[in-house]
């Protein structure tokens, strides 16, 4: 008899950052997180995350709103299912709830972290195996001043913490901010890579003069420029320019994928397992740029230590992780959830060893930053 599923709870967290992080469509100074316990009646508990950036900035779920849909639709669903049969529980998720893939993808974590507990193997094991256990990452500079992000960059250069360096630009007029990417570009030299996202903020002929001007300095990837609903103008965009055009919020499900690869709509993708819905959709999105010879880049909802090992898991198993990852976000909190952080050595993430996704809960954390 396959063990069941007994219990689901639901806790949202609120972690402070070490410093406000500016991004083009909202400021955070604190990450919300809803963290996810999944109870079997085999006693093995699995733990998931869910999370999102600036409430309801970035997509259409909110913290507040991904709990809920967890406590009130999903868990029923749930209760009495077969624990290690991962697929019908998403097939059967997905019949009765359209959308709400952050709230999803943590779930799919969960049940991926007991299974893996249950089997005594890693996630990425699960999921056919790594092909390395030590991903790159980049770091963001999101302070919103050129010599603080300078100073910043070059520090952690010496310190061979990172060696690629993420711009979030759009809220300024475009000159003010294309000015601020070229001075640091110039100021970290030819040997560090410099990517600009743009979160979608300027139109296309706006982003076909300024694009070339970053292409100019050297830029390295050029991140969601145009609304991500303009499928036909980052086909545009990618064939116009030799710099890469990488698709983001315009990549969200395997659909989507499909669509962008069949007009050439982006050279990259950003891959997430929020927006994807979970670790088996992210697989198939990297399937899909494989065949249609598209980069991956696996990205990050700015999650805590659960949703980042969960997604280096998935990505440790790609072939066409081209442009690494950006799963930095722990490093942005000023304290963990977690007994063992993530080690980040040599510009690199370490993916924990050990069974699931190979992590523990502090609960004691827990409670401290949980939202009473």
């Amino acid at each position: 008899m396959n063990p069941k599923i007994i219990k689901v709870e639901t806790i949202i967290v609120d972690l402070p950052t070490i410093r406000p992080h500016v991004l083009s469509m909202a400021t955070m100074y604190q990450q919300s997180m809803v963290i996810i316990k999944v109870f079997s009646d085999d006693g093995i508990i699995g733990i998931g995350e869910s999370t999102t950036i600036g409430g309801l900035s970035y997509g259409s779920e909110s913290p507040e709103g991904i709990k809920l849909t967890i406590d009130q639709y999903i868990t029923p669903l749930l209760i009495h299912q077969d624990a290690t049969n991962i697929h019908a529980i998403n097939q059967r998720v997905n019949k009765y709830i359209s959308g709400n893939t952050f709230a999803k993808a943590g779930i799919e974590t969960a049940l991926l972290d007991a299974q893996g507990k249950r089997l005594n193997v890693s996630v990425s094991t699960l999921l056919g195996g790594a092909i390395s256990t030590k991903l790159s990452v980049l770091w963001t500079l999101a302070s919103g001043n050129t010599d603080t992000d300078i100073e910043e960059a070059k520090q952690l250069i010496s310190e061979n913490r990172h060696n690629t360096f993420k711009l979030k630009i759009g809220r300024n007029n475009p000159k003010k901010d294309v000015n601020h990417v070229s001075a640091i570009k110039k100021a970290v030299g030819d040997d560090i890579k410099i990517t600009v996202d743009i979160n979608q903020a300027w139109d296309e002929s706006t982003a076909k003069k300024w694009i070339k001007v970053l292409e100019t300095n050297g830029i390295d990837l050029i991140e969601q420029p145009i609304n991500k609903t303009n499928f036909d103008g980052l086909a545009r965009l990618t064939e116009y320019f030799s710099i890469p055009i990488m698709a983001d919020e315009a990549c969200c499900t395997i659909q989507d994928a499909y669509k962008l690869a069949k007009i050439r709509g982006g050279s990259v993708y950003a891959v997430k397992i929020m927006k994807s819905g979970g670790l088996y959709n992210a697989s198939k999105i990297a399937g899909i740029g494989e065949g249609a010879d598209i980069g991956m880049y696996g990205g990050t909802m700015l999650e805590g230590t659960i949703g980042t090992v969960a997604s280096a898991h998935v990505f440790s198993t790609y072939n066409n992780l081209t442009w690494g990852t950006e799963l930095f976000a722990p490093l942005l909190l000023v304290d963990d959830i977690v007994k063992k952080p993530i080690t980040y050595k040599d510009c690199c993430l370490e993916i924990p060893e050990g069974p699931g996704l190979g992590i523990e809960i502090d609960d004691d954390k827990i409670e401290k930053y949980k939202r009473k």
